[in-house]
């Protein structure tokens, strides 16, 4: 069954949402796991992709837009459309709804930061997982 972990981002961090699932992501690649960034749009897709040449001067993080490359040479992919492919190990929702896909992946990753209407969706996205008995973490970041 699906492990759904939500991040919730106090007021006082310097991250926002977008800034901590780059830092998620390059984690997980570390560990060696394969991982798809779901986000809301094209231009929140382009948001992250540049992000994650950019939030850390010190390191790389093979990555690009699920449209665009060959899934086999991209270890992190970013996409916005109904379907993520053929991954199935972590997805990082960044989106404002729960993906149909979610529950074929090992691990869900949700981040809610200060802002209302992420909270409020966020807290829509975990009813909608407590409701259908899937594992639910929450750390306070």
């Amino acid at each position: 069954m699906t492990q759904v972990d939500f991040y919730i981002l106090n007021d006082r961090s310097s991250n926002d949402r977008f800034g901590m699932a780059c830092r998620l992501a390059g984690k997980a690649w570390q560990q060696g796991h394969r991982i798809y960034l779901h986000t809301n749009s094209n231009a929140e897709s382009q948001h992250i992709d540049r992000l994650l040449w950019t939030f850390r001067q010190d390191s790389f993080i093979p990555h690009s837009l699920a449209n665009e490359s060959d899934p086999d040479h991209n270890p992190i992919l970013i996409g916005h459309a109904e379907e993520a492919g053929e991954e199935h190990d972590v997805l990082i929702n960044l989106a404002t709804e729960v993906p149909q896909f979610f529950s074929r992946f090992h691990r869900v990753a949700e981040f809610i930061d200060h802002d209302a209407e992420i909270k409020k969706s966020g807290r829509r996205r975990y009813c909608f997982y407590r409701d259908r008995g899937y594992p639910l973490n929450t750390h306070e970041i």
